[in-house]
């Protein structure tokens, strides 16, 4: 009986192992795609602040918050952004690492939580709606405290653009969103299996 229990106990070991070695593979999956996809598509929406690109990386953010958590959504931010402002957006340097952590963070942590207490199409669509106001609400903050810091400019030279800002990141995550509620459920079966 003794030797059962440990065999059941070390072949349990051996498959959360195992899950695990898979999660963190599906996760770097998605930080690669993500990485991908800002290298090849990004592109300003307002000439007011061209430094702001869209691009779609976060879809595979998005996605592995889903599919995975909030916190294992954030870990994959974090992640991906700083090996994106070491790379592809370098020219951000620390300031865009700070404000893409700032932005998707929001976002997934709020996305990833409502969904994962439903699981549903309704909770997607909710996690996805608050996770957009909630980067809103916070990229206009961080652009009012964290912008002047990083780039000297005064807080007189950012107001007249809050209003492109504040379009810019909805349009950005509204996007994103609308195409990662389009495309979950398909790939969720490959991330689940």
């Amino acid at each position: 009986m003794k030797k059962n229990i440990e065999n059941n106990t070390y072949t349990g070991e051996i498959q959360g192992s195992q899950q695990r070695v898979a999660k963190l593979a599906k996760l770097g999956m998605l930080g690669a795609i993500s990485i991908v996809l800002v290298s090849f598509i990004h592109f300003p929406i307002f000439p007011a602040v061209a430094y702001l690109e869209y691009d779609p990386a976060d879809i595979a953010i998005f996605m592995g918050a889903f599919a995975f958590g909030p916190l294992a959504g954030f870990g994959l931010t974090v992640v991906v952004s700083v090996i994106q402002g070491l790379t592809v957006s370098a020219q951000s340097g620390p300031y865009g690492i700070i404000m893409h952590i700032l932005a998707t963070g929001s976002f997934v942590l709020i996305a990833g939580t409502i969904y994962q207490r439903g699981k549903s199409r309704k909770s997607a669509v909710t996690g996805l709606i608050f996770g957009t106001l909630t980067m809103v609400v916070v990229m206009f903050g961080a652009n009012l405290v964290v912008t002047p810091l990083f780039t000297g400019l005064p807080l007189s030279a950012i107001k007249p653009l809050m209003p492109f800002i504040l379009a810019f990141n909805f349009i950005k995550a509204g996007v994103n969103s609308v195409i990662t509620f389009l495309l979950y459920k398909r790939i969720s079966k490959f991330l689940h299996r």
